[in-house]
């Protein structure tokens, strides 16, 4: 199989990785020339995760990756998708299968990234996600864990999901594209709700975080007209921990330097995911009262200009105590 990699950063250069080294895949990894990830591995061969397999060809040809590619994976910024795919979409890929390894909600419209696809000239049964749990160090180093493929086409994510699968990534066929793609977003949001207790020394409280917080996004799964339970799943939930805890989590780290009153200058994607649920949530007439914590702690409030972020955090997070007393179901 010939697999095509759009995005060498963090993720990419990993799925690039997985794909030639792991998969034995011929593997094309492209990055806009100039770029920062780009430049690193085409001057070392390798970046802080990983090295360049032989069976990896790095370009900045786009023309050459998308044309020469069976699979086409998408690793990048996701409120950049929509800008890419009208670069993508002045080639000839119409019948090709797009995979999006990436988490987020295009902020201006609310759009989940597939269907940012779809607008963009895609055909939904060409259009796959790829999420779920798992960090490049852990795997890099052997450590195996679990992932889901979801599709509105079966026949695709089913391919997919039994093309991609080894003895590193047990995949799962996801049945919930809108749970899928909104829980592996919303997590993120929830990891920067995480360092700030991390960083003001609210640990314990990472566990009514986790219970409440996957209540919250299976309400909004559910009023987007996806299924309650997927913020349960591998999506979500079963992300929590290479998000909530993890010292490799860019999420959880913003959040616990935003305590500190410092800014955390690698991609947060939850930062943005927040502002866009937010939207969501207004739109939809959901309460979502973390996701709101947290929009307003990176939006509205002087965390990065008080000189004590914990304080200006915490009074953000207790803020949740004052609110009225609800069945838990």
């Amino acid at each position: 199989m010939k697999v095509s990699v759009l995005g060498c950063g963090r993720w990419g250069s990993f799925i690039a990785w997985y794909q030639a080294t792991v998969l034995k895949n011929e593997v094309i990894s492209w990055g806009p020339e100039g770029d920062y990830s780009y430049e690193i591995l085409k001057n070392t061969g390798r970046n802080e995760y990983v090295t360049l397999d032989k069976n990896i060809t790095l370009t900045c040809d786009l023309r050459l990756a998308l044309e020469s590619a069976d699979v086409i994976i998408i690793s990048i910024s996701s409120q950049g998708l929509r800008g890419f795919m009208q670069r993508i979409t002045a080639f000839n890929v119409k019948d090709k299968p797009f995979v999006l390894c990436m988490k987020g909600i295009e902020v201006d419209t609310g759009k989940r990234l597939s269907e940012v696809l779809t607008e963009s000239g895609i055909s939904p049964d060409k259009i796959a996600v790829w999420v779920g749990p798992g960090h490049i160090q852990a795997f890099t180093q052997g450590i195996p864990n679990c992932m889901v493929i979801d599709s509105a086409s079966e026949s695709l994510k089913r391919s997919l999901a039994d093309s991609f699968k080894s003895n590193l990534i047990r995949f799962y066929y996801g049945n919930d594209l809108i749970g899928t793609e909104i829980g592996a977003a919303a997590k993120n949001v929830l990891g920067i709700a995480a360092g700030v207790l991390d960083g003001s020394g609210y640990v314990s409280l990472k566990g009514p975080l986790m219970a409440r917080g996957a209540n919250e996004v299976g309400r909004l799964i559910a009023a987007l007209g996806g299924k309650f339970q997927s913020a349960y799943g591998l999506a979500h939930l079963g992300d929590y921990e290479t998000t909530l805890f993890s010292e490799y989590s860019h999420n959880r780290k913003y959040g616990e330097m935003m305590a500190h009153g410092t800014k955390f200058e690698k991609l947060a994607e939850g930062v943005m995911t927040a502002k866009a649920m937010k939207k969501l949530g207004d739109k939809y007439g959901v309460d979502l009262p973390l996701t709101s914590a947290v929009y307003e702690a990176c939006f509205l409030s002087r965390v990065f200009e008080s000189g004590d972020g914990a304080k200006h955090c915490m009074e953000i997070i207790l803020k949740l105590f004052e609110r009225s007393t609800k069945s838990e179901f």
